[in-house]
């Protein structure tokens, strides 16, 4: 990357020329790169792939794609390398790619080896990359390329990938099954994500030029003052913050064409500093819909945070486990720089963006209809009990619990937040009021479903029953309960079989 003057030193009303002047690829870089994209992909239709050495089988280019920065429209001037995603008939299944991939990239580098004269510009050092297991086959192949009116050196990646969407138009999202498959391959987390890069492009093309000038600001930052300091350490990579830039662009200007650069680099930054409370995710191609891919990312969205799923592979969250510290540290240094502040020395204001968006809680009743609420994962519940009690008017005490498919019903306590419990998705919560007395009972069915019932510890298991049939419709004499393997007699009380407040029933139907 090319020397330029210091960020830190620039003032933020000079960061928009910053970017133009400095960052934004000039046409004699684009025209660069370009050729080399173009020779590169004539090189792997016409002379990688002419022979047939992989167990029997027609290997054939489908079609090669621009990845990356390059194919995302963010890359820097004389700065980002050329990643090429080529997409190959051998491969029918996310599990023949892993399969056959080392292959094929050893393939491809003794083909480059021998074809390298007939590019017409000078090759080297071809390696082979590989995940962070060093005994893993590698991922793609990656070598340098002089460029042909300078003697400047780009680098080049070749991804093979598993065509696993086909002709999928403009506007189509990617078929359930897709990601049902890739989920069920059961691979290291992210190992397919070049199967979806047309679909990361899109995610990227529409959005505005002032975005991207913020994006390439974001990225240059972090090459120049973290990844450039930090050689040796696991950081995240780019695509995590690019994403988070993003999202932060969504969030803090309602997706304006035209908004302060200055303002939106101060947001991520300060974005980067919290990071322990970022939760983000879209569901542009994947939603709650399909039942495997709805458990599957709200177990993901459970995990340690920072949280960033990748819009196009729900496998793939690109927060997970790197040292976000560094990174955050570096942040905090940044926000204390020239380039954060104004002409009167005044803290550039951010955005208005939280770490997670807001959550739609749709609260639940016998007695009404169902009633919806946006909330803050970060704000505590009592706020959601706070709006409750003023919209119903209601005086007794209010008691809310979740549950999870296949899983034990759970209290809200009004001291903690929805972050808390990993409910970072929508969600239904049961709202039941109580009066002295009365404690909440949670009853579970055959189905792994509990209701909740206000009942008094001192009436009979009798009047539970009743209450039970009147909400499911099962007769009283079809029920059996039973709590701690004991079964419940009609005429004894919860107090009698020490039941307390919250504790779970069993209901068996005769």
């Amino acid at each position: 990357m090319a020397s330029h003057p210091d960020l830190y030193q620039t003032p933020a009303g000079r960061l928009d020329a910053f970017v133009t002047q400095n960052l934004q690829p000039d046409a004699e870089w684009k025209e660069e790169i370009e050729d080399v994209f173009r020779r590169i992909v004539k090189f792997l239709r016409d002379q990688c792939f002419h022979t047939q050495p992989f167990l029997d089988r027609e290997v054939r280019v489908k079609k090669v794609v621009k990845g990356g920065s390059f194919g995302k429209g963010t890359t820097i001037n004389h700065g980002s390398d050329v990643d090429l995603v080529i997409f190959l008939s051998c491969f029918s299944s996310f599990q023949e790619q892993a399969k056959l991939r080392g292959c094929i990239i050893t393939h491809m580098k003794e083909r480059l080896l021998r074809c390298q004269a007939s590019l017409a510009f000078g090759i080297q050092t071809i390696t082979t990359r590989s995940s962070e297991c060093r005994s893993a086959a590698p991922r793609s192949l990656a070598f340098y390329v002089q460029a042909k009116r300078t003697s400047e050196i780009i680098k080049v990646n070749v991804l093979p990938a598993f065509d696993a969407m086909g002709n999928l138009g403009p506007d189509e999202r990617p078929a359930s099954e897709v990601y049902e498959n890739l989920i069920k391959s059961q691979r290291k987390a992210g190992e397919f994500s070049s199967s979806f890069t047309e679909l990361q492009r899109r995610f990227f093309k529409h959005r505005p030029t002032k975005l991207k000038c913020l994006l390439r600001l974001v990225k240059y930052w972090y090459q120049k003052k973290v990844k450039d300091k930090c050689h040796r350490t696991f950081l995240p990579p780019k695509y995590a913050l690019e994403l988070l830039t993003i999202y932060a662009w969504e969030m803090g200007t309602q997706q304006a064409e035209n908004f302060s650069i200055e303002e939106g680099f101060v947001t991520v930054m300060e974005l980067l500093r919290d990071y322990k409370d970022i939760c983000i995710y879209w569901t542009t191609n994947y939603n709650f819909e399909n039942p495997i891919v709805r458990d599957f990312v709200k177990q993901k969205l459970k995990k340690d945070r920072p949280i960033i799923l990748d819009p196009a592979d729900p496998t793939n969250n690109v927060g997970e486990g790197t040292r976000w510290d560094v990174v955050a540290q570096e942040a905090a240094h940044c926000l204390k720089q020239d380039c954060c502040y104004d002409e009167n020395e005044e803290e550039i204001e951010s955005w208005d963006v939280k770490g997670a968006r807001n959550v739609q809680v749709i609260v639940r009743h016998p007695d009404w209809a169902d009633w919806i609420l946006w909330v803050n994962p970060y704000d505590p519940c009592w706020k959601i009990k706070e709006k409750i009690r003023q919209e119903k008017y209601l005086t007794g005490q209010i008691r809310l619990s979740f549950q999870d498919p296949s899983r034990e019903r759970q209290l809200l306590r009004g001291s903690d937040t929805l972050a808390q419990y990993g409910i970072f998705y929508r969600i239904v919560v049961y709202m039941l009021e109580t009066f002295s007395p009365e404690i909440q009972i949670f009853v579970k069915d055959p189905n792994n479903h509990s209701l909740v019932y206000a009942a008094d510890p001192h009436n009979c298991i009798l009047n539970l029953k009743e209450k039970i049939e009147e909400a499911k419709g099962l007769p009283v004499e079809r029920q059996l309960l039973k709590f701690q393997d004991q079964r419940l007699c009609d005429y004894k009380s919860l107090k009698d079989y020490g039941i307390q407040d919250s504790d779970t029933i069993i209901l068996y139907k005769r």
